[in-house]
């Protein structure tokens, strides 16, 4: 059986959110797919006591935002239209809660005391370094609109739920991210938020100004970017 993963709606915000924000509904049903495994429209329905028709849709709204994948059979030896089954994709299963955040809190702590702040802020260096690998990758081949842009794509399907903004009339770009999956940490550690800026500036070539802070209590992380050499910047225009 193959499934087949309809194309996720790249402006959608939902990756990291748990399965009751999602409605009642909609959430039975993530819920079913993570104890269950894999199940076909009738089941669902039955399970929910709605039409297959109804279940259908909620079916369809979370493969629309990549939560769910389908796949369709037929029953050997005999004739009509295919069943399809569902299942969680692996961004479905991301939407169940974990404990990820408060084991990597207590990590940095422990490093922080025993080993110094000195340690601490290397070995959060040494994360940087392999997150900027991985997203150089994609961009270093890009123009510097095309760049942001495209950070900001990488950044909302890893659950930042993030966009870039670019200022009229002017070079600078706003980069916002209204999701911090690092709060727990940032809130103690100001060094995540400070390599992160960092990291942000090395892969764009660019000064990157941290104006707002989800761990400072702002409602969203907001970034105001502008390439280092304007003029050269204004030139390519």
């Amino acid at each position: 059986m193959v499934f087949k993963l309809r194309e996720r709606n790249k402006t959608a915000m939902f990756l990291d959110q748990p399965p009751e924000k999602f409605g009642d509904t909609k959430s039975k049903i993530l819920w079913h797919l993570k104890s269950r495994g894999e199940c076909g429209l009738g089941d669902l329905a039955e399970m929910l006591k709605i039409s297959c028709m109804a279940v259908h849709k909620h079916l369809a709204a979370l493969e629309e935002r990549g939560l769910v994948e389908s796949s369709s059979k037929t029953n050997s030896g005999r004739v009509g239209r295919p069943k399809s089954s569902y299942r969680l994709t692996s961004q479905g299963r991301t939407t169940f809660p974990r404990a990820y955040g408060g084991v990597a809190k207590c990590a940095l702590n422990f490093i922080e005391k025993r080993l110094g702040k000195e340690a601490l802020e290397q070995m959060l260096r040494e994360r940087q370094s392999e997150i900027f690998e991985r997203y150089n990758g994609e961009l270093k081949q890009l123009e510097f609109n095309e760049r942001v842009k495209r950070l900001a794509q990488i950044r909302d399907g890893e659950g930042y739920m993030a966009e870039s903004r670019r200022l009229p009339s002017n070079s600078k770009h706003i980069l916002l991210e209204y999701n911090c999956p690092i709060i727990q940490l940032a809130q103690d550690h100001w060094e995540a938020c400070a390599t992160e800026i960092e990291l942000f500036s090395n892969l764009l070539d660019a000064k990157v100004e941290a104006t707002h802070r989800a761990a400072k209590g702002d409602l969203i992380c907001r970034f105001v970017i502008e390439p280092k050499d304007r003029e050269t910047f204004s030139k390519k225009q």
